[in-house]
């Protein structure tokens, strides 16, 4: 086999494979060692990162990533009081009124202008009250502009009847509040709101919607931005607007360059979702925590096998070193040696993690028999695993490497 492999392998290659060959029971232990650590390291993260992507699709679908807000109003003193006076009087922030975003026309042009930033939605929204008969309840009223919001919160998905071609006179409301007061599509309702002396309208319910939250079924409603500026008295004006970006986890570091640049507040889905973030943040710890300790002990399976080999085959290498072999060419054969195991290991691995895969997405299922949650086969995964496992082959064997190119040829020949 050597002398078959000889014209067009090198030397290094030719010793290196023929070790492995001697101990193929070795060979094959450590091969499914680091298949197996390479394996649970590919299906680990490919599950937690479609678990992930899941959640945050969950959170996201039903909110803007960035919300720019008009800038709090703030009380201050007249002059500032000396360590000698006593304070006249308690100064306190100033009730926090409806109150429309300065020049919003330009700010949502300039924010939509930046690369990272994919649609930017105006929104006006107030509290109103909703009457039905002797009923009345106490509601969020949203104004949107459908074309640009729907493409932040598809409300067509969510729909459970009617349509969300929304028109002056037509609302959208939540499936419990809708069975709170009794209504359907089709059915009027009364809105009235507490500004401009108590502003009402009678609007036509088009469609009924689950948010997939029993508070914002109860509470949330749409209409069209012209309708909400006139019950809130807002003429022309917005409350906010609701941005999208292409990275959702560079999405306060963006809030942060807006609100610098545009003298708005900014608040990220980052900041007003910290809990649900921390707890991304946590899972995204413990996969690299699993991943570091599962590819430590695939080093160290590699690096005891080839510390067996050198002692094994310490009378070879003598005899390899006596013929004029360099220290330089042993220390490649053992560092070739850790690299295949790597090599061959990870490819079996990725098999195995990919197979692993295809089965979970099969059977794990809901009780309606769709999937938990999609998974994706991201190439690079696999890639970044067949890397990282020959580096680690590599590595693990360095320390074997270099025991062996500093045996003395006459000590290893005579034992």
């Amino acid at each position: 086999m050597a002398k078959r492999l000889q014209p067009w392998l090198p030397f290094e290659w030719i010793v290196a494979l023929r070790f492995l060959r001697e101990g193929r029971l070795q060979t094959l232990f450590i091969i499914v060692g680091v298949a197996i650590g390479v394996g649970v390291i590919v299906f680990m993260s490919a599950l937690l990162a479609g678990l992930q992507g899941n959640f945050i699709r969950r959170v996201l679908s039903a909110q803007a990533h960035i919300q720019l807000l008009p800038p709090q109003q703030v009380t201050r003193a007249l002059r500032p009081v000396t360590p000698t006076e006593q304070p006249g009087a308690i100064i306190q922030p100033p009730l926090q009124r409806i109150k429309s975003i300065d020049q919003w026309q330009a700010v949502a042009a300039q924010v939509r202008a930046m690369p990272e930033v994919l649609v930017v939605s105006p929104l006006a929204s107030g509290s109103a009250l909703v009457l039905r008969g002797n009923a009345s309840r106490a509601i969020s009223l949203n104004g949107i502009a459908p074309e640009q919001y729907f493409r932040i919160v598809d409300l067509r998905d969510k729909l459970l009847r009617g349509h969300a071609n929304i028109s002056g006179s037509d609302i959208l409301i939540g499936s419990d509040l809708a069975t709170d007061l009794g209504v359907d599509v089709g059915d009027k309702l009364r809105v009235s709101t507490g500004s401009s002396g108590n502003v009402a309208s009678t609007l036509s319910i088009t469609g009924i919607f689950d948010l997939g939250n029993k508070g914002a079924n109860l509470r949330s409603s749409f209409v069209t931005l012209h309708t909400a500026q006139s019950l809130l008295g807002l003429p022309g004006g917005v409350t906010s607007l609701d941005v999208t970006v292409r990275d959702v986890y560079a999405a306060e570091r963006i809030a942060q360059t807006i609100a610098a640049s545009h003298g708005v507040e900014a608040d990220s889905w980052i900041k007003s979702s910290a809990q649900f973030f921390s707890a991304i943040s946590a899972q995204t710890t413990a996969n690299t925590a699993i991943r570091f300790f599962v590819g430590l002990s695939v080093a160290f399976g590699i690096a005891s096998v080839l510390v067996v080999v050198v002692v094994q085959k310490s009378r070879e290498i003598g005899i390899l070193r006596a013929m004029g072999i360099s220290q330089g060419q042993i220390l490649r054969i053992f560092l070739l040696q850790g690299g295949l195991l790597g090599l061959g290991g990870s490819l079996l691995g990725s098999a195995i993690g990919a197979s692993a895969l295809l089965l979970w997405q099969r059977y794990a299922r809901n009780a309606d028999g769709t999937p938990l949650f999609p998974l994706v086969f991201d190439p690079q995964l696999f890639a970044l695993a067949l890397l990282l496992a020959t580096l680690t082959g590599l590595i693990a064997a360095f320390a074997p490497a270099l025991r062996a190119a500093r045996l003395d040829p006459v000590v290893a020949i005579r034992g």
